[in-house]
């Protein structure tokens, strides 16, 4: 969704301030030095940094889509999680009488889930603000686990198994019931396979590379303009190019609790909302909301 919010323009050259200052150190060495041996230097037409600019901005929209397709992704599995946390409990109510008390120990631990998984994903408490959700003896045990998540999943899969057995659901609900628990713990495996998932490295550096080569073929090609006009224009080229090139590097890690971030805190804090009105309660949220937006 698109926050009411704009991207601070100090925000923008402040994630790639670092690359400017090379831009800058690299343009007005090159330029100045073309300018002193203007008399040995070999003309450089500027058909060499327009085909490097080319380069450059095909090389970007390849990464861009790579990166926006890992986005994309990590966002339709959040998604899945979603509707499946709201399915398990409809599915529930359907198939069980609407006041067992398994269905409220079910759904709360539905809600737990999508807040250890966030968290877990940006590597951060995950059993921050969940105290109220779970038995303590859960809670303590949870705390022990090395996929926390998984463990919540386990748990319900074992409750269910316990209706199955105690008559209280037929086979067939069973059956539909740990359908749904697949598809949460195959929407796990997604945003986990992301997450761990390393984005080649070599392909950023290389770009780096041919973006200040660009830098110093247009430096030598406008040796003859006056430098006031040229180091500047270096800067504004390149500072697109970085900026380009740094959205998609946000973007290839969706879950780093930046702004370009996908939702996943909001998409938690709508399952329980969502879960805590199928089981007439007051839909409201119990994480707090700590990271700031901008439309990107």
């Amino acid at each position: 969704m698109l926050r009411e919010s704009r991207i601070p323009i100090k925000y923008s050259f402040g994630i790639i301030k670092y690359e400017l200052i090379i831009v800058l150190l690299l343009g007005l060495a090159t330029h100045f030095g073309a300018f002193e041996l203007m008399s040995t230097l070999p003309v450089m037409p500027l058909a060499i940094p327009a085909f490097l600019g080319t380069s450059i901005s095909v090389l970007l929209s390849f990464k861009m889509n790579q990166s926006y397709d890992r986005w994309w992704e990590a966002r339709r599995i959040w998604g899945s999680i979603l509707n499946d946390s709201r399915s398990l409990i409809i599915q529930l109510q359907s198939f069980t009488e609407t006041k067992t008390p398994l269905i409220k120990l079910i759904g709360y631990r539905q809600i737990a889930m999508g807040y250890v998984l966030g968290r877990s994903l940006r590597r951060q408490n995950t059993l921050q603000y969940i105290a109220h959700l779970l038995p303590l003896h859960e809670l303590t045990a949870a705390a022990t686990q090395n996929n926390q998540s998984l463990f919540l999943l386990q748990n319900t899969a074992r409750d269910l198994q316990e209706l199955r057995l105690r008559k209280n659901i037929d086979v067939h609900a069973h059956i539909h019931l740990q359908e749904t628990i697949i598809r949460l713990t195959d929407s796990m495996g997604g945003v986990e396979r992301i997450n761990n998932t390393v984005f080649p490295s070599t392909y950023r550096l290389v770009l780096h590379f041919i973006i200040y080569l660009f830098v110093m073929t247009l430096a030598i090609s406008l040796k003859d303009i006056d430098n006031r006009l040229v180091i500047p224009l270096l800067l504004l080229i390149s500072a697109g190019f970085f900026l380009i090139e740094k959205v998609a590097y946000y973007l290839q890690d969706p879950f780093r609790n930046r702004p370009s971030d996908v939702a996943i805190t909001e998409i938690a804090k709508t399952i329980e909302k969502d879960i805590r009105q199928l089981l007439g309660e007051e839909a409201t949220a119990t994480e707090p909301e700590t990271r700031t937006y901008f439309i990107m």
